[in-house]
């Protein structure tokens, strides 16, 4: 499966544990990350990670790019919620680009945890469903 992360600079410290923690199952998969969030996953886990710019110098928009074009099996982004994102365009309209390719999208901790889970027991397979 390809697989995208993203976080909010207030969200990075949560994303490197969490795929700290989940690195076994990350690493049957191609992954793709924005350029700082992709760096700190690769420094902490190891992991191989194709890197995007930044989301504010436009990483969000190349993945949003890939995501139009249905190449993404999997995105978490971290958002954070609390903090004005100067990009915020762009963020909305990859969430609203996931929405229309049907892409599964976790935005805080406790979905991320799930889809993650749901990847573990095979069940993410949505692609392949007749």
């Amino acid at each position: 499966m390809k697989i995208a992360f993203i976080a909010h600079d207030k969200k990075k410290d949560e994303m490197v544990t969490f795929t700290m923690a989940y690195k076994h199952l990350f690493e049957g998969h191609e992954l793709y990350a924005t350029g700082t969030t992709g760096q700190r996953i690769m420094d902490a886990t190891g992991l191989t990670i194709t890197r995007f710019r930044s989301g504010p110098l436009g990483g969000d928009q190349q993945i949003g790019a890939l995501v139009a074009e249905n190449e993404f099996d999997l995105i978490i982004f971290l958002r954070d919620p609390l903090t004005a994102q100067p990009h915020e365009p762009d963020i909305a309209a990859l969430i609203r680009l996931c929405d229309v390719q049907n892409i599964p999208l976790a935005t805080n901790m406790g979905t991320a945890e799930i889809l993650v889970r749901g990847l573990a027991r095979g069940d993410l397979n949505w692609r392949n469903i007749v």
